[in-house]
């Protein structure tokens, strides 16, 4: 689909060089002045003509003043007061003033978990309170840090050598690396879309009815410790929903290789018509892992009836493979 990618961007930091031009002019008042002063006039001297100089007065030394400011000045007596500088502490400046921060400090750890799951921890200081979009072999979703910057959560793993990657939209990021060898034993269908789309991922196991106990979905999530221990799938759901065009994950975990019975599971994708996806178009896609750690990718776009359908559902059957659980 056009809005969800299947390839990760790690954004770098893009550098602008702005130049300044400065313009010099010169206006026309230059001119004008020099317009002001007249043309040199010619006159016209006789040889025969001799200039004689009279009255010569020898003004290489200056004049004496007059005889009545000659008297020397009788000045009143002040006494000089000697005052002394008032002490005063000179304060020098801190020498271990803290310098501001160039680059932000992320640290991003992992660590595998029961039923092919990853602990992921986030602390970047420097980013409190911020937006990230977070990837994984495909799947994406949005996460957001806490006033001190971090973030906490589970991910279900879609390969076995799982890669982790958070983006924040000022370029800064993070990857991790983790292993989930466990993966092999199960088998994981992805639904993943932005914002209000009123999808939801069904899961009916061993021929279960909606509303059956088998019957697995958002209201019906179950523990992810009922697929650690072979009993039936989970379904886990991922993205903050609070932030508006949100990326959003439902992701159903079976244990294909410890389940107790044999039968079939038939998956669907659903979408409840609702006011905010009636009469528009919504996108989404759908990954599969396979125990063997195959993955199959297919896209989704859907023209959602107008809303005097609000409050039904369309049912996508065709979107997945339903699983054929074969114990060995």
């Amino acid at each position: 689909m056009a809005q969800i990618k299947r390839f990760v961007t790690i954004g770098g930091t893009l550098a602008a060089a702005i130049a300044i031009g400065v313009i010099m002019q010169n206006g026309a008042s230059g001119k004008e002045e020099i317009s002001e002063f007249e043309s040199p006039v010619a006159i016209d001297v006789e040889e025969s003509a001799r200039l004689r100089l009279t009255n010569i007065v020898n003004t290489s030394a200056l004049p004496n003043p007059p005889s009545d400011i000659q008297e020397i000045a009788v000045l009143p007596t002040i006494p000089v007061l000697k005052v002394a500088a008032p002490e005063t502490t000179f304060v020098a400046p801190k020498s271990g003033l803290a310098s501001p921060a160039l680059s932000c400090e992320i640290t991003f750890e992992a660590y595998p978990l029961a039923a092919a799951m990853v602990d992921l921890t986030l602390n970047a200081p420097c980013l409190p309170n911020e937006r990230a979009t977070l990837h994984h072999n495909g799947m994406m979703f949005s996460v957001a840090t806490d006033a001190t910057g971090g973030f906490s959560l589970q991910v279900p793993a879609l390969a076995q050598t799982a890669v982790f990657i958070v983006a924040f939209a000022n370029g800064e990021g993070a990857v991790v690396t983790s292993q989930a060898p466990s993966l092999e034993f199960y088998d994981r269908v992805v639904v993943q879309w932005r914002g209000a789309s009123g999808l939801q991922l069904h899961a009916r196991e061993y021929g279960a009815q909606y509303g059956d106990s088998g019957h697995v979905w958002a209201q019906s999530a179950r523990e992810i410790t009922f697929a650690a221990r072979g009993q039936g799938g989970v379904i886990t759901r991922h993205g903050d929903e609070s932030m508006a065009e949100a990326l959003v994950a439902e992701v159903y975990t079976f244990p294909t290789g410890t389940a107790q019975s044999d039968g079939e599971i038939l998956m669907s994708v659903e979408a409840e018509i609702t006011a905010s996806n009636c009469g528009r178009e919504i996108e989404a896609q759908t990954l599969q892992v396979t125990a063997n750690a195959r993955l199959k990718v297919q896209e989704l776009t859907l023209a959602v009836p107008d809303c005097d359908a609000i409050g039904d559902f369309l049912v996508l059957n065709n979107m997945l493979n339903d699983l054929t659980i074969a114990r060995n």
